[in-house]
């Protein structure tokens, strides 16, 4: 099975209201569209994006420029397609758009594997669970009124949930410790309840914080500092009895094994897009679980549930349904848990008649 073509299709798709978080409001997003066509008429599909469609040109050339690299060779030696594009960037460097151009193509030849070989992805990976724990994260953000914060995170539980993450980054922190206290009052002790800062503190307002919500059994603290500030966020996980999450904006193996040795985080949270897609992802993975460290996901829940079933130390996947609508098939749960898809290869596929109606 050779790589007859790499076609790639830009796409805005807007959100039904803009979100607001430490990062600002989100609207819209850039999503490239990306399919793998083979000589056996199989075809691998996968996605990337770009907040509020900015530089989704840029990302999408990234991808285009890659295509040589694959055209015309097998299309199952996903292996070798890596090891020549790790190469081939190594002029403009092993982070940013470079990797996510190699994940979006890495990520349609794993699709393309799966349908070939008439399996989910997570069993051709070693198949380790059929279900993950999900957190809602499609909502409690910051823009939210307390009251609002409350009605959400009690309609996420009603719905079945057993996890749901909310936001962070009040200029009081004190505010944001009395929404947490909101929120956990709200649920009760037995729901997982996560708080995201999104990069927004320092190291000093990142420990002070943290201790203020160590009552409130967070399941995790996630991302209090900047990504490039790993030595700091080792002594917030260090002064902090509540597990610190990170990891969403680390690129590759390399990224995330100084994450390691530093131990910057207590649960590493590898991006598909970001980390290198399916095969950089099960190497963070397996590094990880060799530190005896626990996996979670960011974002892409739809492709992120088959490489978390095929990872023992996987413990949660992030339900963020933005790119839902682009999918044929929805994700399915029962009792809390999102159970990954026995479809070959991710087990969802791209839904043309949405798509032409985002293009015209």
């Amino acid at each position: 099975m050779k790589v007859t073509a790499v076609e790639t299709t830009p796409v805005v798709l807007p959100l039904d209201k803009p979100l607001g978080s430490a990062l600002g409001a989100i609207s819209r997003f850039g999503v490239i569209l990306v399919t793998v066509r083979t000589d056996v008429g199989i075809t691998g599909e996968n996605l990337i994006f770009t907040l509020h469609d900015r530089r989704t040109a840029v990302l999408r050339q990234m991808v285009d420029s890659l295509a040589d690299l694959i055209v015309g060779r097998d299309a199952g030696h996903i292996g070798g397609f890596w090891a020549r594009a790790w190469k081939d960037i190594n002029f403009i460097g092993h982070q940013g758009v470079a990797v996510m151009g190699i994940s979006a193509i890495d990520g349609a030849l794993w699709d393309a594997a799966g349908k070939a070989a008439n399996l989910p992805l997570y069993r051709m990976l070693g198949g380790a669970k059929d279900r993950v724990p999900a957190y809602h994260s499609g909502g409690l953000w910051l823009s939210y009124t307390v009251d609002e914060l409350v009605a959400e995170a009690q309609a996420f539980v009603a719905q079945g949930f057993g996890a749901v993450k909310m936001r962070l980054g009040k200029a009081d922190p004190a505010e944001d410790a009395a929404r947490v206290r909101a929120v956990r009052e709200a649920i009760g002790p037995r729901i997982a309840l996560m708080a995201d800062a999104n990069q927004g503190l320092n190291e000093a307002q990142a420990i002070r914080l943290g201790r203020m919500l160590e009552p409130f059994n967070l399941t995790w603290f996630e991302e209090p500092l900047p990504c490039w500030d790993l030595e700091g966020l080792a002594r917030v996980a260090a002064a902090l009895d509540t597990p610190i999450a990170s990891g969403e904006t680390e690129y590759t193996r390399y990224g995330f094994r100084r994450m390691l040795d530093l131990r910057s985080a207590d649960i590493l949270m590898p991006d598909l897009q970001r980390a290198g897609g399916v095969s950089e992802f099960m190497r963070i993975g397996h590094m990880a679980q060799s530190h005896d460290i626990a996996i979670s996901s960011h974002l892409f829940p739809e492709t992120s549930i088959q490489v978390l079933g095929a990872l023992s130390n996987a413990i949660y996947l992030e339900y963020m349904p933005w790119f839902s609508r682009l999918y044929n098939e929805a994700l399915e749960f029962d009792a809390g848990d999102a159970l990954v898809p026995e479809r070959p290869g991710w087990g969802f596929t791209l839904n043309s008649d949405y798509i032409r109606h985002l293009q015209s």
